[in-house]
This record gives structure tokens, sequence and C-alpha cells, in this order.
């Protein structure tokens, strides 16, 4: 359960002895009952974000791969952020591609977002787990100390 005095959606009301994994959930984006958004791994400051689509904070499936993009990208930097991390610290993005989408107009959706930040990217194109979505990203990132 997320802290009404936590703006970054961390759960420090949950146990945690020091070496379990952090979730977050950033209270700008929708809530799963199941899954967190991202995971910080205290041992090693490591964030691992959970798969991001193109459903935006109210709930809505963008139209088109360059928009499902767009909103998956700017998902997982609000993700980074509210974990206290950006985007110069990912260290690997994984991208899900709906079977027969062209990754072109994905990769020229991702520059307008993304920017110039370089890093390790993987992409496999999927049957999508949802009708309707094109694409899914996860990212993995560092926190800085």
């Amino acid at each position: 359960m997320t802290s009404s005095t936590d703006p970054a959606g961390l759960h420090p009301d949950a146990p945690n002895p020091g070496r379990l994994p952090i979730p977050v959930d950033p209270p700008t984006m929708l809530r799963s009952p199941a899954f967190a958004q991202a995971m910080i791994a205290p041992a090693g400051r490591t964030l691992y974000v959970g798969g991001q689509n193109g459903i935006d904070g109210s709930g809505t499936l963008l139209d088109g791969l360059r928009a499902q993009t767009e909103q998956a990208l700017r998902n997982v930097l609000t993700v980074l952020d509210a974990a206290g991390t950006d985007a110069d610290h990912v260290v690997k993005l994984t991208i899900f591609l709906a079977a027969g989408e062209d990754p072109t107009e994905g990769y020229a959706a991702a520059a307008s977002v993304w920017g110039a930040h370089r890093t390790a990217v993987t992409v496999v194109a999927v049957t999508p787990a949802r009708p309707g979505v094109l694409v899914e990203i996860d990212a993995i990132a560092t926190i800085p100390e």
C-alpha cells in the first residue's frame, strides 16, 4: 500500500529488513493490485521497471505504434523519476513489439521521447498479451547514491 506521505510511490510502510526488493508505484500512474510498476533491488541499487505500454494515466490505450511507443517511454521515465533515477542511468531496454509492426516507426517515436540517451536495447517480436497493445517496454537502471 502506498503511503500518502510518499509522493514517489515507494512502499515505506511495507515490512522490509533492508534486503528485500522495494516496489515503486508512481501516484500519477494506474496502480495494479497484482504488480508493481518497478522494483528496487536495494543491495545493488538496481531498478527493474516492469513492462510499460501505451496506456496513459487515465487508463486509455493510445492508437498506433508511434503514440503507444511514446507513451510507453513516458511511463518508463515516470517510473525512473519516482525511483530517484533517470534515463542516463538506464543500462538496458527491452522492447516487445507486436509481430508484423515496423520497428522503424517505433525507433522514430523513441527518439522523440528518449532523446540522445544511449543504452543497450533488445527488440523482440511477440503476440500481444492484450488486444490493441502494439508495444511494451521494460528497463533496467541503476539508482545513484
